[in-house]
């Protein structure tokens, strides 16, 4: 039976493995995670926050220019961090670029009384997205709403068949400090998971849905998103799955270094390289 979480009693989180390889994570430096890249596996470090954020800005550019009206293309993102979203905007006014063909998605949504939490609701995902990037995009250029495909609660179904029917070049965001992708947060041990959490196998089944959020990422929201008012967070949210995941062309993990820790770094860079 593995050991107990330090932080959640009668959850799973990453202090529920073999002190080993939390060890060896800890012990990790700059080079060796540039040592950890593989095929399939890249890791990239940035000089400055700049260039980290005009980065992540031009993943959503080369994603969009790539979309034609037969091959429409776009990303998904993020949840946070959203500091390149008005750098987007900026991008496309300043170079006039007709994303039109473009596709985005959302990767996240609260979930608060059975529904998606109203747009209008300051910490809504949707809202962000929408205020700090689409909203500020000249209409001359940007794709048209029925491309913007935001989660809810009447809209799963839907939402998991456009990855099928729109090609997702990236999938963009951030790691939270439980090492969650998304909200896709390690389940409460109970039921047929008190043991052992879910194989790999039976997680990558899951396609986007609602789901309970680790008493971490509770907190890690109210610091980064909500003024540190941890009451003010939902306790559940709808999120991307890794069903979603596994159709993107591509995966892009960034860490600015304010969402999680260099810990989570370090960890997360050797399990995938592993």
């Amino acid at each position: 039976m593995r050991k107990e979480s330090k932080v959640a009693a009668g959850w799973w989180d990453y202090t529920t493995l073999d002190n080993e390889i939390l060890n060896d994570a800890a012990k990790l430096t700059p080079d060796d995670l540039a040592g950890l890249a593989r095929p399939g596996f890249k890791v990239s470090f940035y000089d400055t926050v700049e260039s980290f954020f005009n980065a992540e800005a031009l993943e959503y550019i080369s994603s969009w220019m790539k979309a034609t009206a037969d091959n429409p293309t776009g990303i998904c993102g993020p949840i946070g961090p959203t500091e390149q979203l008005p750098l987007v905007a900026q991008m496309v006014n300043d170079l006039e670029l007709d994303i039109k063909n473009g596709h985005f998605w959302g990767m996240d949504e609260w979930y608060v009384d059975g529904k998606a939490m109203s747009p209008d609701n300051p910490l809504s995902f949707a809202k962000a997205d929408m205020d700090l990037c689409f909203s500020r995009i000249d209409k001359r250029f940007r794709m048209p709403d029925e491309n913007i495909h935001f989660l809810n609660h009447d809209n799963l179904k839907e939402y998991t068949e456009s990855y099928d029917e729109f090609k997702c070049l990236v999938m963009q965001g951030g790691q939270g400090e439980v090492k969650h992708w998304a909200f896709n947060d390690p389940p409460k041990r109970e039921g047929a998971y008190m043991d052992n959490p879910p194989s790999p196998e039976e997680f990558r089944k899951q396609s986007a849905r609602a789901v309970d959020l680790h008493p971490m990422t509770i907190i890690q929201n109210a610091r980064t998103s909500g003024g540190g008012v941890v009451t003010n967070i939902p306790p559940k949210a709808f999120t991307v799955g890794p069903v979603e995941t596994w159709k993107s062309e591509k995966i892009s993990i960034s860490h600015p270094g304010w969402h999680d820790n260099p810990f989570g770094m370090r960890l997360t860079t050797l399990m995938i390289s592993k």
